[in-house]
């Protein structure tokens, strides 16, 4: 629980930094490509032999919570306004439990139901009125949504059922070369070159997403993820949202509704004190190490 709630504050300040100094200046895939390449730095040095099927579920699930989820994610803004976009994030935690059910061929309702009222805090939070048709962008964002939802659960899942003395740390880059063969890719085929950074703060920026947000950052909430019951995993998976209002509002001087951000903050810690006191019944998690 404590690397979820570190790294929700951490992720707060990413959205901020990315609107405010990145969106629309530079190229969104080379700014996704540069994010996965320096994270991946970081664990190379720290890659040890495994066995070449657990080498390759790894990069598999990096290509899918990272890549194929990045492919979805951009596009839908170009489908979809802003607040079209978050609203139709808000589903993550109801995928998290479903798949996680799926995988342990079960089904338990109390666990959705506190997923459920987790999405209703962040609507609270994040909703704004829907004013086009925008299926075909819904389908994109839910596209995004699962495969971020599959790559934390599969991650979970996979090192649960793992059994390996290696630290997960000792494991991690392979997660991050998946991830990188799909960035890399996209940028090429996709990627403006003539909106590459031009200033010093926008490439500072970028190594702190890389390097900070992503390379410790999405380790450490697998990590997380690894530690906890599903039913807290998706309940955090929206625990992002006032924190990163919170995080505009006070450096950026963003607008915010301040009764709605209570209000569905409100909601959200009720999901997870439910959850955490009536619903959860013992599991088995792992803990292979950092």
């Amino acid at each position: 629980m404590v690397y979820l709630v570190g790294i929700t504050l951490l992720w707060a300040f990413s959205f901020s930094l990315i609107g405010v100094y990145l969106a629309g200046q530079v190229d969104s895939y080379f700014s996704v490509f540069m994010r996965v390449a320096l994270a991946a730095l970081v664990f190379l040095p720290l890659l040890r032999p495994i066995p070449l099927k657990l080498a390759g579920q790894l990069m598999a699930l990096g290509a899918i919570q990272l890549g194929l989820m990045y492919v979805f994610y951009f596009h839908s803004f170009t489908l979809l306004s802003v607040p079209e976009v978050l609203i139709f994030t808000i589903l993550t935690p109801i995928y998290v439990t479903l798949i996680h059910d799926l995988l342990k061929r079960r089904f338990r309702l109390g666990y959705l139901l506190t997923a459920l009222l987790a999405v209703i805090g962040a609507a609270i939070i994040r909703y704004s009125p829907v004013e086009s048709q925008v299926f075909a962008g819904f389908l994109v964002v839910q596209g995004a949504n699962l495969c971020f939802a599959l790559g934390q659960v599969g991650y979970k899942t996979l090192i649960e059922r793992t059994a390996t003395n290696l630290p997960q740390r000792y494991l991690f880059g392979y997660f991050y070369l998946g991830a990188l063969a799909v960035t890399l890719v996209l940028w090429l085929a996709f990627g403006n070159m003539d909106k590459l950074p031009t200033t010093h703060l926008q490439w500072g920026i970028l190594v702190y997403l890389g390097v900070i947000a992503s390379g410790l950052g999405y380790f450490l909430w697998n990590k997380g993820a690894t530690l906890v019951d599903a039913g807290t995993l998706a309940i955090m998976n929206n625990a992002l949202i006032p924190a990163g209002l919170i995080v505009n509002l006070l450096i950026w001087n963003r607008d915010a509704d301040l009764i709605r951000l209570s209000i569905g903050g409100g909601v959200l810690l009720v999901s997870l004190l439910v959850h955490e006191c009536w619903v959860k019944k013992p599991e088995p998690v792992a803990d292979s190490g950092c």
